[in-house]
């Protein structure tokens, strides 16, 4: 089987999670012992980033015309052009791992498209009046075009099944979590790098969306820090950014935490693992995640972890770590962290989410579309 990947969208070290899962389930792809021709279709500015995948001989590649980066116009080349590509390669099936995807379906093409989340009808706030007018029109045309839409949790499974019609195509399949257990840098670069030392700070990878709560997390350290609790009074933050940067900056500032709260930016693998295994708690503050990694990746390499129980948190981490009860309530968060002092660190392993599994899912729901009638009036 002829399989394409749109990856066109993917902009390196700036797709936050969505690259992680992209990259994680190429891993499994290529691990799998099966005949299948994985096409990558590739933008002009992120074929390089990808190169590592070509030494595989299951993997071709196709450079469209087209830039990642550049969001208007790869919209447009995606609209027009995209599935022209797909025919001209002779390739009859495509996977779409993020909804974007031509908004029309085309005879002779089935496809799989992947939504991780539908963010803006919880948050509309977050964006503009035209982003959510195209968040909403590219959801619904993605679930009415698409032979099969993979939500990544049941939790987003339901969420996509409650605001758009014709979603009996939605099938929930997890997220493959992939980590390099032995991509660890050393920890003593670290500490000249930022003013922290072996378990006497609390560490978080993280947006600086409004909905990853982080607020709270510093008022908790604000209230740790007044009342000295015998606990860390040191917060490290690792993450891509956000909208909410700037505010979050300012009560870091106003709550005189400069020196307690550390925002590292962007992190390597490594140095992230290294921050992971050598914190006191790993905090995951979130209240809405289609999945959420951080928490699980934390927990494979061996740290206390503390997350909610909002969205689909409790489904993917199993009950394996410990949950606050009030996600929004401070005293909640100083009360798990004191709690978890008293616990022994340990490895957990979540073999559920193992690479090759979850593309295996993947592989099983190409060929289950392939190969079926054309019972929606789709091929």
């Amino acid at each position: 089987m002829k399989i394409g990947i749109d990856l066109t969208w993917l902009k390196p070290q700036k797709s936050g999670g969505v690259e992680a899962y992209a990259k994680n389930l190429l891993d499994g792809f290529a691990k799998l012992e099966d005949e299948n021709e994985y096409v990558l279709l590739l933008a002009k500015d992120n074929s390089e980033y990808l190169s590592e995948y070509f030494q595989d001989e299951k993997f071709t590649k196709i450079i469209c015309r087209t830039k990642a980066f550049n969001v208007k116009r790869h919209l447009i080349w995606q609209n027009l052009f995209e599935y022209s590509v797909l025919k001209r390669n002779h390739i009859k099936f495509c996977f779409f791992p993020v909804y974007e995807m031509p908004i029309y379906s085309c005879r002779g093409i089935k496809n799989v498209t992947t939504i991780h989340d539908i963010q803006a009808y919880h948050f509309p706030k977050y964006f503009s009046k035209l982003e959510n007018i195209w968040f909403y029109f590219a959801w619904k045309r993605a679930v009415k075009c698409s032979n099969r839409i993979v939500a990544i949790t049941n939790y987003t499974k339901q969420d996509i099944m409650d605001h758009f019609d014709h979603h009996n195509n939605v099938v929930a399949i997890h997220n493959p979590v992939t980590l390099d257990t032995m991509d660890i840098e050393d920890f003593d670069k670290l500490k000249e790098k930022y003013p922290i030392k072996e378990n006497e700070y609390y560490y978080t990878v993280s947006s600086m969306y409004k909905h990853k709560n982080l607020i709270t997390i510093i008022e908790a350290l604000e209230e740790i820090k007044r009342k000295n609790y015998f606990i860390p009074q040191k917060l490290v933050i690792s993450g891509v950014g956000g909208p909410n940067k700037e505010k979050l900056m300012e009560i870091i500032k106003e709550k005189n935490l400069e020196e307690n709260v550390i925002i590292t930016n962007f992190v390597s693998d490594g140095e992230r693992n290294a921050l992971i295994q050598n914190c006191n708690v790993f905090l995951f503050p979130s209240i809405f995640e289609g999945f959420g990694m951080p928490p699980i990746e934390a927990m494979q390499l061996g740290a206390r972890v503390i997350t909610t129980r909002c969205t689909s948190l409790p489904e993917v981490t199993k009950g394996k770590c410990n949950y606050v009860v009030n996600a929004l309530e401070k005293h909640d968060w100083i009360d798990e962290i004191q709690k978890a002092q008293y616990e022994k660190p340990e490895k957990i392993s979540f073999d559920e989410y193992e690479n090759t599994k979850i593309a295996r899912q993947y592989l099983d729901l190409f060929y289950q579309v392939n190969e079926e009638s054309d019972r929606n009036g789709k091929k």
